[in-house]
């Protein structure tokens, strides 16, 4: 699943980043079909998503233009179908990912020849191997994990269900309950697409407390892939009740800002 972080130097040297980009979709277009991958995770291709990310630099204003002319040249090239999502959706129904993806690729498959469901770009009928892409803008993601002392895959969905924001719960979480069968656990797996307003303490906070009426413990967490330095820092924050907290007060944050240092 290729991903770019939007970088402020890729950003002044797109090409190479996008050279990269398709260089690695093009291997999993090769080696995966579609109509034989089974798998726990929702997913529409062999490359599911390809989300660009303002970090530094750069305006998601400019990730989005970005985005729409990957796309395009991601299905010239590629010949694999794209849906814009996020700030690069055309459809404002679209901007969920959820949406996309509902029924996966094995419903899309047949849907996509539906007006209401037709690919941004290309199709309406999807690669015959590769299935569809979903390109587009957004704020950075926390993948965050939440393992639990069950091997009850129910009680991981039910705990998903009063954490994700479409049955109620944080207005910035998406999650799922799922087995770990070869560790006999079940999990808590969530997207946090916007830890400045569902900081990851929070969401693991409210976690702890729904898993009580089971009589479930939190065993450990996990962060999967990159995480920006100030999720985890508000975090700390608040488990070492440190007061009035900046985090310009980290070494190594002030100098990469510029800042000196008293």
């Amino acid at each position: 699943m290729p991903t770019t972080t939007g970088w402020w130097s890729a950003w002044r040297a797109p090409e190479p980043v996008q050279e990269a980009l398709l260089k690695a979709a093009a291997v999993a277009v090769r080696e995966i079909d579609m109509n034989s991958h089974q798998g726990a995770h929702p997913r529409i291709g062999a490359v599911d998503v390809i989300p660009f990310t303002p970090v530094s630099g750069i305006s998601m204003e400019e990730c989005v233009a970005l985005s729409h002319s990957f796309g395009d040249r991601y299905f010239n090239e590629l010949g694999v179908p794209v849906y814009y999502y996020e700030d690069s959706a055309r459809r404002p129904e679209r901007k969920r990912l959820e949406v996309i993806r509902k029924g996966q690729y094995e419903a899309l498959k047949t849907e996509s020849v539906n007006p209401d469901r037709n690919p941004d770009v290309g199709g309406p009928a999807l690669h015959p191997t590769a299935g569809a892409t979903v390109v587009g803008a957004r704020r950075f993601l926390v993948a965050f994990n939440v393992n639990l002392n069950t091997a009850d895959e129910e009680i991981a969905k039910r705990i998903a269900n009063c954490v994700r924001a479409s049955s109620g719960g944080l207005c910035h979480v998406k999650g799922m309950g799922v087995a770990l069968h070869e560790r006999g656990m079940a999990q808590v797996s969530m997207n946090i697409v916007d830890f400045e307003k569902n900081a990851v303490y929070r969401v693991l906070e409210l976690i702890r407390m729904e898993a009580r009426r089971w009589g479930v413990e939190v065993v450990e967490t996990e962060i999967y892939g990159m995480i920006p330095a100030l999720a985890m820092l508000e975090s700390a924050a608040y488990y070492l009740q440190v007061k009035d907290f900046d985090p310009m007060q980290v070494l190594e944050l002030k100098l990469l800002a510029g800042g000196e240092v008293e």
